[in-house]
């Protein structure tokens, strides 16, 4: 199996072969995964299981909540919660301190813990309720979702698993209760611009293991190449994008490193994409995996819990939550 060219460089993979009971079945996969996220960090996947009327409801459901009035969206604000759940308006995120605040609106949510939940009562970082809009079939339609987009994100990180030469089913036991977090976007055209310097989203990596992205037909989305050249991860119908984040860095001892990214919206039409951030249990320790380490390339971060590590990130990327 060869994967196919995409654009920018950065392959197409099938990942239909993860899905098979053979484990022979996975190792070329295995083999371009490790490729990709050596050479740029990033790749397509085509051959999963979430079809093309699956992303059309979920991202419909998701334009009604940006179609409301603000004083609606704001009931759900997510600078109230103490979860980081619920509606982000326009710049309430900064992903490039040097630039104004991200010219997106956003909503958030993770697992929906009930009040009486364990790790609730225990005032347990980034677990709690999540906060929906009064949209009927929002909860149900989101939360089937969410849990979609993680048995994907596991079938990804099975792929990993293999590529990096530890048991394929390493990161199984370690996302039985995830802070993974599923994300909506709306970018306003480009005629919403505030300043000449704002954009979609600036550049950032991602905080966490790795990124499943769904992106609309609009574009935007650039990488930044191990040259240092900004290249166009064009949409390609049928496929998400997938980002290795810094927490899989550090798992791998930065034999996979995450890759800057942005989004600049020039089109002057609205731009909707979703990503689900592949996050694992609040208490996973990070650390160097089993033969991502030699004499000749010792460990280079200390082990940290997977939740530490994403609330030290919140802290500087949210401006509402340095106040808390």
């Amino acid at each position: 199996m060869t994967p196919e060219t995409s654009t920018a460089d950065i392959p197409l993979i099938d990942i239909a072969p993860l899905y098979s009971e053979d484990p022979s079945d996975w190792v070329d996969v295995a083999r371009h995964i490790d490729h990709a996220c050596q050479r740029t960090g990033f790749f397509y996947v085509k051959g999963h299981t979430i079809d093309t009327s699956t992303m059309n409801d979920v991202v419909g459901m998701a334009k009604q909540l940006f179609a409301q009035p603000m004083g609606e969206k704001l009931k759900i604000d997510i600078t109230q919660s103490a979860h980081h759940r619920g509606y982000g308006a326009i710049a309430t995120e900064q992903l490039d301190p040097s630039l104004p605040g991200d010219c997106k609106e956003t909503f958030d949510m993770g697992r929906h813990l009930l009040a009486d939940d364990p790790d609730v009562l225990a005032e347990k970082p980034l677990h709690g309720p999540n906060r929906y809009p009064d949209i009927d079939g929002f909860q149900a339609t989101m939360e089937t979702h969410y849990w979609r987009m993680l048995e994907l994100g596991k079938t990804i990180l099975k792929g990993i698993a293999v590529a990096l030469g530890i048991a394929p089913d390493y990161f199984d036991s370690r996302f039985t209760h995830p802070i993974s977090v599923l994300r909506f976007i709306h970018y306003p055209p480009a005629s919403a611009l505030s300043q000449d310097n704002q954009i979609g989203a600036g550049a950032h990596t991602d905080y966490g293991c790795i990124t499943i992205l769904y992106q609309d037909e609009v574009g935007g989305l650039q990488v930044q190449n191990r040259q240092g050249d900004w290249i166009d991860a064009t949409p390609i119908p049928d496929t998400f994008v997938i980002n290795i984040g810094d927490m899989m860095a550090r798992w791998s001892n930065d034999r996979y490193t995450s890759t800057p990214h942005r989004v600049v919206n020039q089109a002057q039409k609205d731009r909707y994409a979703s990503p689900f951030f592949v996050e694992p249990n609040f208490d996973t320790n990070i650390y160097c995996l089993d033969g991502c380490s030699d004499q000749t390339s010792p460990p280079k971060y200390e082990s940290i819990s997977a939740g530490e590590y994403l609330l030290s990130r919140f802290r500087d990327t949210y401006a509402y939550r340095q106040k808390r």
